[in-house]
């Protein structure tokens, strides 16, 4: 089974282009920056880039809402493949073929963070939501009626 899930963010805008020919299509290509799950001690958060395509519909999307800094989640598989470069060496690559993708955040809170800066970090126009001493977010007053459970 070859199966890949990632929930990272765009380290710049993607790659958009479009084939040629008869069935023409989209193709999206980015990195993402996922986090690692651990860091070690006393080291600062690391993250893995990796490289990901989406074709057709996906990659419409891609091209449509997605933009640097974006935090999203894809499912996909892996590929392998090489070419020649011009210096006539065997070149391998290694992609992340994307079958589903989608935002991680909402659009507000994607919002909160600045492109130009590190990727997670808000952005300081805007302060970070505080979490209660328990653990859980605190919820503004008066958005009763919107929240979906009661």
């Amino acid at each position: 089974m070859n199966k890949v899930i990632l929930m990272g963010r765009l380290t710049r805008d993607p790659d958009i282009r479009h084939t040629q020919g008869e069935n023409s299509m989209v193709v999206a290509r980015y990195t993402l920056a996922v986090d690692r799950r651990f860091r070690r001690d006393g080291a600062d958060q690391s993250a893995d880039f990796i490289s990901c395509v989406s074709f057709g519909k996906q990659a419409e999307f891609i091209e449509k809402y997605v933009h640097k800094g974006t935090k999203i989640a894809m499912t996909g598989r892996i590929q392998t493949g090489s070419y020649t470069n011009k210096d006539g060496q065997k070149v391998y690559t290694t992609d992340v073929v994307a079958e589903e993708v989608e935002f991680a955040e909402s659009k507000r809170t994607a919002d909160s963070y600045d492109a130009g800066s590190s990727y997670g970090a808000p952005s300081s126009s805007q302060p970070a939501p505080q979490a209660a001493d328990d653990g859980f977010m605190n919820v503004p007053d008066g958005i009763d009626e919107e929240l979906p459970f009661g």
